[in-house]
């Protein structure tokens, strides 16, 4: 019975590891305000949002930071970059990639900046059925 119980903590802990508030960004079709929008509603969840890119994708997690810092809605907390060994399939050998991972925290006047954003949807919406 102990075993079971270990091997459960033992599940539980690596659930830990797995980051909910982790964007990975990629240079796939997605429009860069779609990255905007969701790192805001992981703030709002999460009161920090981590964003994550390997090589092509970086200038996009920065572009995305910078949008929110200078809305006033983010800061930055910390930012890592690292060299990570991929597999190149068609090569058969390993290639390096840039990796950034930017740490952002919501500001304290953030939820009013959301707050007043939501109230200016509303007006425009309820303007344009008139």
């Amino acid at each position: 019975m102990e075993e079971v119980t270990e091997g459960v903590n033992n599940i539980n802990l690596s659930a830990d590891l797995i980051k909910k508030n982790r964007i990975q960004v990629s240079n796939t079709k997605k429009p860069l305000f779609f990255y905007v929008n969701l790192a805001k509603r992981y703030m709002q969840q999460h009161n920090e949002v981590e964003l994550s890119a390997l090589g092509m994708a970086i200038a996009t997690v920065v572009t995305v930071a910078e949008i929110l810092k200078n809305n006033g809605l983010a800061v930055e907390k910390k930012i890592m970059t690292s060299t990570v060994d991929m597999k190149d399939e068609s090569r058969g050998r390993s290639v390096q990639k840039a990796k950034i991972e930017i740490l952002l925290e919501k500001t304290a006047n953030f939820d009013e900046l959301m707050a007043a954003a939501a109230e200016e949807r509303e007006a425009g919406e309820a303007e344009e059925q008139n």
